[in-house]
């Protein structure tokens, strides 16, 4: 299977990014760009960079300027969505957002992470990634940022500045972030060699 059509997979990986095509990106930096320049007056080319940009996208879908992502195939919409200004979703995995969706300016969607072990992170092009789930009805905050691998349930509110590392249940309103340190990083961190696809 070549490293595309590994990371369009639903399902997270480890890999080393100097693998992944460049060309894969410049498609959505282009776009990115044609799209984050475009007259507010021209809704229908707006219409039509995000039709090219999207794996999945609807004219129901409201998108702000300025807005970045790393390949854009794997940002899928099911429906209704505002994403608001300066937003930037990090697609090295899957997307996946539902209906009546809102995002509030700066959110940030991170599939895209890096090895906790310093040997495997500095000096290295590792990168891990696990795909995201924002379920219908989800509104999320200002300057929020919803980490890869998680689901957020159908109806929820995510408060603004919040950074979302778990799962949040449907119909509930979470917030906050509490800084502590949870553990030292030790040898148990490396990703073993099996683990790495690319």
């Amino acid at each position: 299977m070549d490293v595309i059509s590994r990371i369009k997979e639903n399902r997270g990986f480890v890999g080393n990014a100097m693998h992944i095509p460049r060309t894969a990106q410049e498609k959505a930096r282009r776009l990115c760009w044609q799209f984050n320049n475009s007259n507010p007056d021209d809704p229908k080319a707006q219409h039509d960079i995000l039709m090219r940009l999207f794996g999945t996208y609807h004219s129901s879908v409201y998108l702000m300027p300025s807005f970045h992502c790393d390949f854009g195939f794997n940002i899928h919409f099911k429906g209704f969505a505002l994403v608001n200004y300066n937003c930037v979703f990090l697609d090295t995995s899957p997307i996946h957002i539902g209906r009546s969706v809102l995002f509030g300016p700066g959110v940030v969607l991170s599939c895209a992470g890096h090895p906790l072990h310093p040997e495997q992170r500095c000096g290295s092009a590792l990168e891990t990634s696990q795909p995201i789930t924002i379920e219908d009805g989800v509104w999320v905050g200002a300057n929020s940022t919803v980490c890869g691998g998680v689901t957020i349930g159908a109806g929820s509110v995510i408060g603004a500045g919040s950074v979302v590392t778990s799962n949040i249940p449907s119909g509930v309103v979470a917030a906050g972030v509490a800084w502590k340190v949870i553990r030292e990083i030790t040898d148990e961190d490396r990703i073993s060699p099996d683990k790495i696809e690319f």
